[in-house]
């Protein structure tokens, strides 16, 4: 199963555009700290996660604001195809 959840602040919004398809698509991302325990060792997460936000879910969120706190669900797949670089699909978006 490829499920990811990720809270955190836009960062380097960009603005609305749509694919050749006609499909609106929203991409930021997201700055994304956290503390985590792994083999009981307290371990802090600092990263920026590239984000895109497709169809209708890109519409109702095209003005966010740099800095606004949110929570991400999607999934990850590759920027581009082969692509090593990764982002995550957005599937649900939430204010924070």
């Amino acid at each position: 199963m490829n499920k990811s959840v990720l809270s955190g602040k836009v960062i380097n919004s960009a603005p609305l555009r749509y694919t050749p398809a006609g499909v609106p698509v929203v991409g930021f991302d997201l700055d994304h700290e956290s503390e985590v325990m792994e083999s009981n060792v307290s371990r802090l997460l600092k990263f920026e996660m590239a984000v895109v936000l497709m169809g209708d879910l890109a519409l109702m969120n095209k003005n966010l604001k740099l800095g606004q706190a949110i929570e991400v669900e999607g999934f990850i797949a590759p920027a581009r195809q082969n692509s090593p670089r990764f982002r995550l699909h957005a599937q649900h978006l939430r204010l924070i």
